[in-house]
């Protein structure tokens, strides 16, 4: 995985990641988890996202250059993880709606409270952060050069297993075929729609 690799529009890159490894080294240890689903948002294009209405000091990381750790608060309850795509100065993104953890579980539980299964451990993209400790502090870290948390290939998806669908919770461009997700894996979120969505166009 290089910065070539992300040098795209996200929608492309979203399905490209399913498989891919996000990995936390700490001092207490190493947790590494295989991306099952991924969402794209395209900046400006897309109503969706939070570049919509330009650069702010919250979403500057969005902007590039690709490779580096988009991280933010939902709801002020959970992070969320993004991993910058495209070109420097365009603002695209793909969330980690969920994954797989594949090393360090029991770190990885510990961080969750100890009490989830192992499908749900990193199911939904608040829980995702939660077992593999990003936070704030994680917002524009650099996921190529080797640092603590790195974003590296794994075991290749087969297209067939690669389901498309539209994003789960925005109540903008909810309807947007961005949503990408491995047919049949138990660490994937439910589809939820937002009780404020309606329909909008498609892209």
């Amino acid at each position: 995985m290089n910065e070539a690799d992300l040098a795209h529009p996200a929608e492309e890159v979203a399905p490209r990641l399913l498989g891919t490894l996000l990995s936390h080294e700490t001092p207490e240890g190493t947790v590494s988890i295989a991306i099952t689903e991924t969402e794209a948002y395209s900046g400006s294009a897309d109503p969706a996202s939070h570049a919509y209405r330009g650069r702010t000091p919250r979403n500057a990381v969005m902007f590039g250059p690709p490779g580096h750790l988009y991280v933010y608060r939902s709801h002020g309850l959970h992070w969320c993880a993004n991993v910058v795509t495209g070109t420097d100065g365009v603002a695209t993104a793909v969330l980690i709606r969920a994954g797989r953890v594949i090393k360090g579980e029991d770190l990885a539980r510990e961080r969750r409270g100890g009490k989830a299964e192992s499908p749900r451990l990193a199911r939904g993209p608040g829980n995702f952060c939660q077992a593999l400790g990003i936070t704030a502090e994680h917002n524009g870290t650099h996921l190529l050069t080797g640092g603590p948390v790195t974003l590296t290939e794994g075991e290749p998806v087969p297209p067939a297993r690669i389901r498309v669908g539209p994003r789960v919770g925005v109540s903008k461009a909810h309807d947007w075929q961005h949503r990408f997700y491995l047919a049949d894996d138990p660490t994937v979120s439910a589809y939820r729609l937002s009780p404020r969505a309606k329909p909008s166009a498609g892209a």
